[in-house]
């Protein structure tokens, strides 16, 4: 006799623009974003980086975690927690960014986490490069690609999977693929993957599988559907699509003033009051420029230096505060010209908005 699974046939809901139904409620609060006075700092604190957790959050024991090199290596191997950690370290600053960021300022918006600009955050992750461990367990001439799989297993859009990515070994060579144990000095939060996940500098969060369990060479490219179901660049849920990977440049304001509890809208004292911010881009580029728009007119702030080529870079901006109601907006330009739109990129999925933020503000007359 054959089990009904609903599971199977299910299908994403249909939104409304403007309106969040109580499933799209239950993933904003299991999904955590960054709060925006976070910005203020260089590396965001542990508790109020963003958090993306797609099925559940898996127990595992450490100390009997046991990380596989498999597949289509010449010497297969396994590595507990404890060799890992013996293995050259390297920590790097790393702005980590959901490539859902910004999903609520498309319209018709796509069914899912509802992000509207907190899904972003930088760390300092702590691990050991990949290459090398690739390197050691032998990669066989056909091996075109190496898979990324984690503890976490559920159903997307009928698919029951365990959440899984891959890299290109063009990709690989390229990039400082880490395979991480610490977040800003201390072991990871089960939370944030521990206890090993991978962070894959420049690219969006999707890529920096957690809970890692397995690492696996591949004769052909990966079918997983985290790969090819989804985080796929479409304007219709026909198309194949393009992979996504790098981040696509981007800036945010530190709301200035104080908020209203509810609409987030500001109010500010008139004066001279700094502006401050965060900008970045994929791939390790540079932010070149960084502008910001008060009544109609884009002035260009100061950058300050950033920490590291994977992370957010500071900008700092004086702007005289007249009373009456302002839009703020910023828009950062990285060192290859590519610049913020201020209209989202239509996407199906609701993926890289990179579109202007927009900050409300009421000045005060007294």
């Amino acid at each position: 006799m054959q089990i009904y699974n609903p599971f199977k046939k299910f299908n994403r809901p249909k939104t409304v623009s403007g309106v969040f139904n109580e499933t799209e409620v239950e993933l904003a609060n299991r999904n955590s974003g960054m709060p925006l006075e976070s910005l203020e700092y260089d590396i965001t604190p542990i508790g109020q980086h963003y958090l993306l957790t797609h099925f559940d959050i898996p127990h595992i024991n450490k100390n009997e975690h046991i990380l596989s090199f498999s597949g289509d290596f010449s010497n297969p191997y396994s590595l507990n927690c404890d060799e890992i950690k013996l293995l050259p370290a390297e920590t790097i600053p790393v702005t980590l960014e959901c490539a859902g960021n910004g999903r609520t300022g498309l319209d018709p918006r796509s069914f899912s986490a509802p992000w509207k600009y907190g899904a972003v955050g930088t760390s300092e992750w702590t691990g050991t490069l990949l290459r090398p461990l690739l390197k050691k367990a032998g990669l066989k001439s056909d091996v075109v690609e190496i898979s990324f799989t984690g503890a976490d297993r559920g159903y997307d859009s009928g698919h029951e999977h365990n959440f899984a990515r891959s890299l290109t070994l063009a990709q690989v060579e390229e990039l400082d693929v880490l395979l991480v144990y610490q977040m800003n000095g201390i072991p990871l939060l089960p939370q944030h993957g521990a206890p090993l996940r991978i962070i894959v500098p420049g690219w969006y969060g999707m890529a920096s599988v957690k809970w890692l369990t397995e690492i696996k060479a591949l004769k052909k490219p990966f079918d997983g559907y985290q790969q090819v179901g989804t985080y796929r660049f479409r304007q219709s849920k026909e198309e194949v699509g393009e992979p996504i990977t790098e981040m696509r440049v981007k800036s945010l304001i530190k709301p200035p003033g104080i908020p209203d509890w509810t609409s987030r809208k500001r109010l500010v004292s008139p004066g001279l009051i700094t502006l401050t911010g965060r900008a970045w881009s994929g791939g390790g580029k540079k932010i070149t420029k960084v502008e910001v728009l008060s009544n109609n007119k884009w002035v260009e702030a100061k950058l300050i230096n950033q920490n590291s080529k994977y992370s957010w870079t500071k900008w700092m901006l004086d702007w005289s505060a007249k009373p009456g109601h302002h839009i703020l907006s910023c828009r950062a330009t990285d060192e290859t010209g590519d610049t913020q739109p201020v209209d989202p990129i239509f996407d199906v999925g609701g993926f890289a908005n990179n579109s202007i933020q927009k900050v409300e503000v009421f000045v005060n007359d007294y």
